[in-house]
């Protein structure tokens, strides 16, 4: 037998997760910047809880609210010179995948002042990033759980940073702050998660700890998706189920990394505007096609765990991911050089080429 599994993150769950542990936070350090967005945190009643944890122990912070969807290496600069200028031991940040990205590579940047841009992308810091804790306020992302941090770098494209230093020290994961997230903002969210679960469930370096990851995440996630493309009602226990699901399938892309949905699904993003879970799932029918072709016993594995029948699960993504953009030929075929030697294509069944992926996209998007 031969396997590994890494996961350090100490998670807290549960309704009061901040309130029940906030003793915890001392550990960290006496002074922390918090990261967020502009609203959300505090709409969903996160702020309070985590200020008022903070003062309960004696620990300072200032706010950096500057934090918006995709997140630019620029933002994460100005935040984590505040980190500085404030002397923050550690970085708290709260909110859905942006935010809590942020704050792993604010952590970073303070930690190391005047840094070239491009050697946080090739993880080349010289002192250790600060400490971070992360309260997730979304059903999708597994940022908690993971040691990546999706950037848009100063080019305006979005890029990956995983390394263990960024792994959270504490992740506080209470489903309450997801009940007021907008429908829109659940389903997308949950095509992240579903993306996540899948992707790693159907890759070739899948292992039993991952799969066992998977088969918890994929029949929740499949179930609740399938009810919101039937136009079910969003109920307090529909987020929760969602966001206890998006944790186990973050425990999944932590141990498996990501195949082609999440790089190609950032051209969507960049360019088109297209939510990042919708931009992931669009290439998910491609994928498990790929699988039925390559692996046909992982793939009737994966419609088995996922409680769906094939035709069930295509349909409930055609519903959710409608509509796709068009995309000109002569912009398709100039994404070539930006597929080549990707190495989430070590994800998927059979192996895949930059010319498979812009066969994809012409096949999609035309």
């Amino acid at each position: 037998m031969s396997f590994q599994c890494y996961m350090p993150v100490r998670v807290l769950g549960g309704e009061d997760a901040v309130a029940r542990n906030a003793k915890l936070l001392a550990g960290l350090g006496g002074s922390c910047l918090i990261v967020t967005g502009a609203r959300s945190a505090r709409l969903c009643g996160a702020w309070d809880d985590v200020t008022r944890a903070l003062e309960q122990n004696g620990i300072s912070y200032r706010a950096y609210q500057e934090i918006g969807e995709n997140p630019s290496y620029e933002s994460c600069e100005r935040g984590a010179a505040l980190a500085r200028e404030m002397g923050a031991a550690f970085i708290l940040g709260i909110g859905g995948g942006s935010p809590l990205d942020a704050a792993k590579a604010i952590a970073a940047l303070a930690a190391n002042p005047g840094m070239p841009w491009q050697d946080l992308f090739a993880l080349a810091w010289k002192n250790r990033p600060l400490p971070t804790a992360l309260v997730g306020t979304t059903s999708g992302t597994g940022s908690e759980v993971t040691p990546t941090a999706v950037i848009t770098d100063p080019t305006g494209r979005k890029r990956g940073v995983s390394h263990p230093d960024l792994y959270a020290a504490l992740s506080f994961a209470d489903p309450r702050y997801t009940y007021l997230l907008p429908r829109a903002v659940t389903v997308s969210t949950g095509l992240d998660a579903l993306s996540h679960a899948t992707e790693g469930f159907l890759s070739p370096l899948c292992g039993e700890t991952p799969a066992a990851y998977a088969r918890q995440a994929l029949p929740v996630l499949c179930r609740e998706l399938s009810a919101l493309a039937h136009g079910a009602e969003l109920t307090p226990r529909a987020h929760a189920a969602l966001y206890e699901a998006s944790l186990w399938a973050g425990l999944v892309l932590n141990e498996t990394g990501t195949a082609y949905p999440h790089p190609y699904g950032y051209v969507l993003t960049e360019e088109y505007g297209v939510p990042h879970g919708r931009a992931c799932a669009a290439f998910l029918p491609a994928l498990l096609e790929r699988a039925e072709k390559y692996t046909p016993e992982r793939a009737q594995a994966y419609l088995d765990a996922a409680g769906l029948s094939r035709e069930e699960w295509m349909s409930m993504l055609s519903v959710l991911n409608r509509p796709l953009p068009k995309i000109p030929a002569e912009r398709i075929d100039a994404l070539l050089p930006r597929f080549e030697n990707l190495k989430h294509y070590r994800n998927v069944p059979g192996g895949c080429s930059a010319q498979e992926g812009v066969r994809l996209f012409r096949a999609l998007f035309l």
